[in-house]
């Protein structure tokens, strides 16, 4: 049986939240800090998005970063890119691996339309809201990054979503590399396979040094 993710010891915070399932939250970090995302509960994937707070034009993109690195996947050591191809975030830890930036945000219509749930929270209103201040609305939204997602390609190239692998306490570190703004929606599908069909918490701390890892 495998072990469980290592226990984190953050250091002093900048900023440190706990998101509800369902709900988005927006906060920024400075060049050279560390956003940390944990998945409390195992098996729940987030929409994350990020603009830069000196250019909100520029913004965290996934075709960007998908040619830089020449992957659909990110990996340890790999870097996110903005739209203006510059080096945004380093990835510097990763407990789970498994992560997507080819499924788009769900909206309403989506939950409407396709699930007969009008109304229904969703990803991309979550992460419009958490980016009001900085002038962004529901249709200037970037495209996310689906971190904790299990979405691979299948053998004939179509795109599957699955429940992730991720365990309670699995988590990833990025280091901005520009001053950010940035939301996250801990994802509120509770109707297909993404979450487990649960729907719970995650959350965000953002530090000046990195934190470490406590084996056990």
């Amino acid at each position: 049986m495998n072990a469980g993710p290592a226990t984190l010891r953050l250091p002093a915070l900048a900023h440190d939240a706990v998101v509800p399932g369902g709900f988005g939250h927006g906060f920024e970090a400075r060049a050279g800090q560390y956003i940390t995302l944990i998945d409390l509960h195992g098996r729940q994937a987030g929409d994350f998005v990020a603009i830069s707070r000196a250019d909100p034009g520029e913004v965290l993109s996934p075709v960007e970063t998908r040619r830089r690195n020449l992957s659909l996947f990110f990996a340890l050591g790999d870097h996110l890119m903005s739209s203006e191809g510059r080096e945004m975030f380093e990835v510097v830890a990763d407990s789970v691996g498994i992560h997507d930036s080819n499924v788009p945000a769900c909206d309403s219509t989506r939950y409407a339309v396709d699930f007969g749930v009008p109304g229904h929270r969703n990803c991309l209103d979550n992460m419009a809201e958490a980016l009001t201040p900085y002038g962004i609305d529901a249709l200037h939204v970037p495209e996310p990054f689906n971190f904790f997602q299990n979405g691979p390609v299948t053998a004939d190239g179509r795109m599957a979503v699955t429940d992730p692998i991720s365990r309670p306490g699995d988590h990833l570190v990025l280091r901005a590399l520009m001053d950010v703004a940035c939301a996250l929606s801990p994802c509120p599908q509770d109707i297909i396979p993404g979450n487990g069909l649960v729907v719970t918490d995650m959350r965000i701390a953002v530090s000046d040094d990195p934190p470490t890892s406590l084996e056990g």
